[in-house]
């Protein structure tokens, strides 16, 4: 029984995004998929104009299984050649799939830019990671976004992905991605998406529902470590929850909400339409600055406890075959 190999993937991953973040310089296999999305929505669009909900799922089954297809193939090969050799190809794998470092990194840009005052800067960094329109925004309402973005993707981008890797690998954790992607990309509820996106923002609320819970309770527990407060984090969690149109999104934004003790969420401005969203948390202060980095500690606390049960499921389930 080989429990090492069998978590070393994992470990490879994490040091690696640890490291080196997002190599904004290198080929990114999610901006590929993000290519493909892309590619197959104007082909769909241009000859399934009539079906657009069929050509939805048609999309959304291609990529999963191209984006599933790939690494399982190169995996095969590279688990034949050595066990060892796979597991560092399979390593590199977790590490496209982990999103910790990025996340840190873009959102405290935002705090960088706030801190010297500036707020279109800090408004600009802030553009590049929510999916709201941030002409609207002032700086607390830019500080508020950043704090959620990192609230929710705490979830999506982190210690999902973890999960799903620790029950089938980096291919299982390709598939959860590519899902994630094609939710971010054409998931809207607004005219253009409603029926385009319909399945790939399904798909996406199916494979988040446990993940987004179970991140939650992880910020519940982790928050005194993160010099935050965990009781009040339970309070706020288990009453604002389901304040959020997704079925996922107020788990962890209700419990960071709770955590910093601040208001998040609120009426926001997609698309310039204006969306009626009810507040989160309660404003036992004003949200400020400072509520970024806090969020990041938070986030990394939560996540290095998803790693370890995760590290754990994945030897008890693999360390056996291998």
């Amino acid at each position: 029984m080989n429990y090492f190999a069998a978590v070393l993937p994992l470990i490879i991953g994490a040091v690696l995004d640890s490291i080196f973040g997002d190599p904004y310089s290198l080929p990114h296999p999610v901006r590929l998929v993000g290519r493909l999305i892309s590619k197959l929505e104007s082909f769909v669009r241009r000859h399934m104009g009539g079906h657009l909900r069929a050509g939805g799922v048609l999309l959304a089954l291609i990529v999963l299984i191209v984006s599933a297809a790939v690494p399982l193939g190169i995996l095969i090969l590279c688990y034949c050649v050595n066990i060892w050799l796979g597991a560092a190809a399979e390593g590199v794998m977790c590490y496209y799939l982990m999103a910790a470092r990025c996340l840190r990194d873009e959102s405290m840009k935002v705090y960088r830019a706030a801190a010297k005052g500036d707020t279109e800067g800090a408004r600009k960094a802030v553009s590049m990671i929510v999916g709201r329109d941030t002409a609207v925004l002032d700086s607390k309402g830019i500080i508020k976004a950043a704090v959620e973005t990192v609230a929710e993707n705490t979830s999506d981008g982190v210690t999902a992905p973890i999960m799903y890797m620790s029950l089938g690998g980096a291919v299982l954790g390709a598939f959860y991605k590519a899902a994630n992607t094609m939710d971010s990309m054409i998931g809207y509820k607004n005219e253009k998406y409603a029926d385009i996106g319909r399945f790939a923002a399904k798909l996406d609320d199916v494979l988040n529902f446990i993940p987004s819970r179970l991140t939650a309770l992880a910020m519940i527990v982790c928050a005194p470590m993160a010099g935050l407060d965990g009781r009040r984090a339970y309070r706020i969690w288990k009453r604002d929850r389901r304040k959020h149109a997704s079925p996922n999104s107020a788990q962890t934004e209700s419990a960071c909400a709770g955590a910093l003790g601040v208001q998040l969420a609120g009426d926001a401005y997609y698309f310039g339409e204006l969306h009626k969203k009810e507040f989160i948390g309660d404003p036992v202060r004003d949200i400020e600055n400072e509520d970024i980095p806090r969020a990041n500690r938070l986030m990394y606390a939560s996540s290095a406890l998803i790693f370890v049960l995760a590290a754990a499921v994945r030897a008890i389930l693999v360390g056996g075959m291998l």
